[in-house]
């Protein structure tokens, strides 16, 4: 059975990793090359820092003869519905000290308003219960309360034009929402930098990018795609993302011009709410 992940938990999962390697006469580097791991996350599994996802929990019962023990612990998150490819990603925001993140289509998800992001979860192909779509607009509000301490994390976020333009909810929704990401910009808790339209091919045209920078532990970078996402620990492919971001971010307007910008489009659609 999975057990509720919080830090007491994830150090007791550690602590039995280390135990059933050492018994088996592996380092952490041996156990990293044969369940296909980096040594840097088996350590960090290792003092509760990380947990891992399942198919990293299904290699280390593999290589470690435990029966399926380390799947059936493996610590989840405490009752918060997401997305499962965005599950681990929730937690690292959640321990973030910087975030950088570019939003190709839609708002991220921490500068949602409640009418906005209750709009996106009502759509997709398949249908969603009020009940269902009710939990994940819960924990969608609640990932919004880490904009609450001023100093952590450090938020930059990259938008597209896209974002801006396109009328999630009808006019007086997008109104509200501009002006909310507007006033968190003036009020300097996030960063705005906004990609205009006549940029065009732009380095992260592909998809969004999420990177992400912890007090004592390595970056980390999220990207997502339709219904998939993967963090990535990978020193070479994080530092590829972060040039990506790099890059595109030299397009971008500045700060104080992506917010007239936005409280621009803003009045516009007010203007058509009306």
């Amino acid at each position: 059975m999975a057990i509720e992940d919080n830090p007491e938990s994830r150090t007791k999962y550690g602590e039995e990793l280390r135990a059933k390697r050492e018994a088996a006469g592996f380092t952490q580097e041996e156990l990293s090359q044969r369940a296909v791991m980096s040594r840097t996350h088996i350590a960090h599994i290792e003092a509760g820092r990380r947990r891992p996802d399942p198919a990293d929990a299904r290699r280390l019962d593999s290589v470690l003869g435990t029966g399926g023990f380390f799947e059936r612990f493996l610590p989840t998150l405490d009752g918060r519905k997401v997305a499962e490819h965005f599950a681990e990603a929730l937690e690292f925001e959640g321990q973030a000290t910087v975030i950088h993140d570019y939003a190709a289509k839609l708002v991220p998800g921490i500068l949602q308003t409640e009418a906005y992001a209750r709009e996106v979860l009502g759509s997709g192909a398949r249908p969603k219960s009020d009940e269902e779509r009710d939990r994940l607009l819960s924990t969608r509000l609640a990932r919004a309360g880490i904009l609450e301490d001023f100093h952590s994390p450090v938020v930059w976020s990259l938008l597209d034009e896209a974002v801006l333009r396109r009328p999630i909810g009808g006019p007086a929704v997008m109104c509200h929402q501009l002006r909310h990401i507007a006033a968190l910009g003036e009020r300097r808790r996030v960063r705005l930098h906004v990609l205009p339209f006549e940029v065009g091919a732009h380095s992260l045209l592909e998809g969004i990018v999420s990177l992400m920078w912890f007090e004592d532990l390595p970056p980390i970078a999220y990207v997502e795609g339709l219904r998939t996402g993967r963090v990535w620990e990978l020193p070479s492919v994080v530092r590829e993302c972060q040039v990506a971001y790099e890059h595109a971010l030299g397009d971008a307007l500045s700060h104080r011009k992506s917010l007239a910008l936005i409280k621009s489009i803003a009045e516009d659609y007010e203007h058509e709410a009306q």
